[in-house]
């Protein structure tokens, strides 16, 4: 399915709860896609997302949360676990995803997609860790790729950006 995609709406996901989201529904907004994880020295950036989907959500905006466990076994709970933690500590309200492989031969298919629509640093497609952000576009191609420590914040100017093309 990644290498025949032409945009992010030819993928499917699956909420947090099990149910599964077209991303076709999304048609016409910027989208900004996270892998995630629980016990991670960038976990407070959930605050930073979350402070985002409130800000534009109104305007186009959708965050969505893919938490992994891959990098340190930062992310071991079962899904409801880890919306429970997402949203007690955090107050997330904008859109989790069931856990996900990232990188290699299990990868979800999406993010394969966003890997080569967007290679890292050097051209290296894997992800290196936690909370590494991928900017898509209202025509559901991505823009832009961030590497983990840049902050929700930091990216702002670029989302206001794609908001308003």
């Amino acid at each position: 399915m990644a290498g025949k995609a032409k945009s992010i709406y030819d993928f499917e996901a699956l909420s947090i709860d099990g149910k599964p989201a077209q991303l076709s529904t999304q048609r016409g907004k910027v989208m900004l896609i996270v892998n995630t994880a629980s016990a991670c020295g960038f976990t407070p950036q959930f605050a930073g997302l979350e402070k985002l989907w409130q800000d534009y959500s109104d305007k186009g905006l959708v965050v969505l949360g893919f938490p992994s466990n891959e990098f340190g076994a930062q992310d071991p709970g079962a899904n409801a676990e880890i919306a429970s933690f997402c949203q007690v500590n955090y107050g997330v309200s904008f859109p989790m995803m069931s856990k996900v492989q990232v990188n290699g031969a299990k990868a979800n298919p999406l993010w394969q997609w966003l890997k080569a629509e967007a290679p890292g640093l050097l051209g290296t497609q894997s992800i290196k860790w936690n909370f590494t952000k991928f900017l898509v576009g209202r025509d559901g191609k991505v823009m832009k790729r961030y590497a983990p420590n840049d902050t929700p914040e930091s990216i702002r100017a670029d989302i206001e950006a794609a908001l308003t093309a």
